[in-house]
This record gives structure tokens, C-alpha cells and sequence, in this order.
């Protein structure tokens, strides 16, 4: 197993690389589908290396509430966003905006378990809510232009709508999940216990997909298959069991270089490879979400004082 201290760059790039990659694999395959497929062939991965290693595919019944939630939130609802996000908005926009996972876990935490921020949790929210206000600058534009074409009270076209709330969404998913896989950890092997969540976010997607009447591709151009590969065998199946390692085991400055590289990569990287071109307001926002993100996370891992 790979040592911690490497699990960060790993996730930085498996993560950061895998939004361009589902966005080329979103030009062939319906979204539910997509997901459907990915998740699938990464249970059926790791059920295969834990046969390999002769661990119990079973899990143990108290580890079956925190397997439900991980599946449902931290997989299922947060991959579905994220997919229908990439289909309304850039893939640089939508990979930043679900970085507000950070100032979500601080709302969060504020709101359950009455951890009040601090003043400098206040900048970093303050920080963070201004750069989404500034990356809904497009929703505002098509408000504006649909009122003047058909008349005040015009609703915001959807797509422009769906492209702010679906990434909003998916933080929230992931944060909720994260918050409950730290409060009630699961029992038993990693690699089975990120198998059977993967599996119900396959579940979930695969009955969405049949609903939907969507169909795979009868083509598959190289590209698209490159790009579930890496979806497959990286970012989903090597990356949620070093993410949930992560968890258990690291320091919270280890998890903060992880959440930070994430979006610097998936912006570069699409950039690269999907050929997204930000604007200005799109580059500030992005400076704003992603400071007031560090500045949160540089809260958590500052050292505790000596005593």
C-alpha cells in the first residue's frame, strides 16, 4: 500500500486529471450511464484484489449505516452532480465551484455540532461566498438577458441555473459524507468497505440510467476509451480507497494539500485537454473560492500549542 505521506500527489493528479476525462467521456456517454459504468468497473476491480488477497467480501453488519451514507452522498449523489455540472458549465468552473467542500464542512460543522467559526473562518467563508457569487456572474447575464427579450419575471434559464447549483450540490454531498465517514468509521477491510459504497453509487446510477432510457455509444473513439480508463482504474478505484485511507490515518495538513492541489490540476488540465478558456470574472472567482478554501484549511492544520 502507498506510504501517506505519497497518498496527496496521488489524489492531486487522479482527481484533478479526471474532470477533463469524464468531460471527453460525457461527449459519447449519457451521464447516468457514465456513471453507471464507471463505478461499476471499479467495484468489480477492487471485489477482484480482494479475492486476490483472500479478504471477506462481506462486510460486518455495524459497518452497513456508514457504508450507506458513504455510498449514497460521498459516491452516488456526488459523481451524478458533478457529471450533469460538467453538461452545463465549463469543466474549470464546475471542478472549483465543488471545492467549496472546505467551507461547506466549516457551515457544517458550525451547524451540527456547534463549532462556531473563528474570525478567521469568518474571512475564509466571506472569501469563499464572494468567489461564487462572482463565478454566478453568468447566471445573472442570462436572467438579464431572457427578462429583456420576453419581459420582467423571467425565470433563469436552466442550464446557466444548473451550472451554479449542481457543483454546490456535490460539495455539499461530499462534506455531509466526509463528516459522517470521520464521526462513525466504518469497520472492517478498506478495500471491500469502498467497494460496496462504489457499489451503491453504481446501483443508484445504473436505476437512473435505465429511467432516463439512456443507451451506450455503438462507437467508442479512442479518446473516450483512454479517458474511462483513467476514470476507471485511477481516479475512482485506486483514489476513493487512498481517499478513505486518508481519513483514517493522516494529519489534517497532509488532507489539506490534498484538497488544495485537486482544483489547480483540474483547472490546468482542462485547460489542456478539453480546451477551456476562463474568462476574467472565471479567474477571479476561482482566486477567491480557492483562497478562502486555504485559508479555512490553514485554520485546521495550524499545530496545536505546546502545553
Amino acid at each position: 500500500m502507498l506510504r501517506p505521506a505519497l497518498i496527496p500527489p496521488v489524489l492531486a493528479v487522479a482527481w484533478g486529471l479526471n474532470w477533463p476525462a469524464v468531460k471527453t467521456m460525457l461527449t459519447v456517454i449519457p451521464p447516468f450511464s457514465a456513471r453507471a459504468l464507471g463505478l461499476g468497473l471499479g467495484v468489480l476491480l477492487l471485489l477482484g484484489l480482494a479475492l486476490l488477497r483472500r479478504t471477506a467480501l462481506w462486510p460486518q453488519r455495524r459497518a452497513w449505516p456508514a457504508i450507506w451514507v458513504g455510498g449514497l452522498l460521498t459516491v452516488a449523489v456526488f459523481n451524478i452532480c458533478t457529471a450533469f455540472a460538467q453538461l452545463t458549465t465549463s469543466t474549470s468552473r464546475a471542478a472549483v465551484l465543488t471545492f467549496t467542500m472546505p467551507l461547506m464542512s466549516a457551515c457544517l460543522a458550525w451547524w451540527l455540532l456547534g463549532d462556531r467559526p473563528d474570525r478567521r473562518s469568518q474571512v475564509a467563508l466571506g472569501l469563499g461566498g464572494l468567489g461564487v457569487a462572482m463565478l454566478a456572474v453568468p447566471v445573472g447575464q442570462a436572467l438579464a438577458a431572457a427578462a429583456s427579450a420576453s419581459g420582467a419575471g423571467t425565470p433563469a434559464p436552466g442550464t446557466a441555473l444548473w451550472g451554479l447549483l449542481l457543483p454546490l450540490a456535490a460539495a455539499l454531498a461530499w462534506a455531509l459524507g466526509t463528516v459522517a465517514t470521520k464521526r462513525w468509521p466504518p469497520p472492517g477491510d478498506r478495500i471491500v468497505i469502498t467497494a460496496w459504497q462504489l457499489g451503491i453509487g453504481a446501483l443508484v446510477a445504473t436505476v437512473a440510467a435505465l429511467a432516463a432510457g439512456e443507451h451506450l455509444p455503438t462507437v467508442w473513439p479512442l479518446r473516450v476509451l483512454v479517458a474511462l480508463a483513467w476514470h476507471v482504474l485511477i481516479a475512482t478505484a485506486v483514489a476513493y480507497v487512498l481517499w478513505y485511507r486518508l481519513l483514517e490515518s493522516a494529519t489534517a495538513t497532509v488532507s489539506s494539500l490534498t484538497t488544495l492541489a485537486v482544483p489547480v490540476v483540474g483547472v490546468l488540465g482542462a485547460m489542456a485537454l478539453v480546451g477551456d478558456r476562463p474568462s476574467a470574472t472565471d479567474w477571479l472567482g476561482f482566486l477567491l473560492v480557492l483562497g478562502g478554501a486555504a485559508l479555512a484549511l490553514l485554520r485546521v492544520s495550524k499545530p496545536a500549542p505546546a502545553v
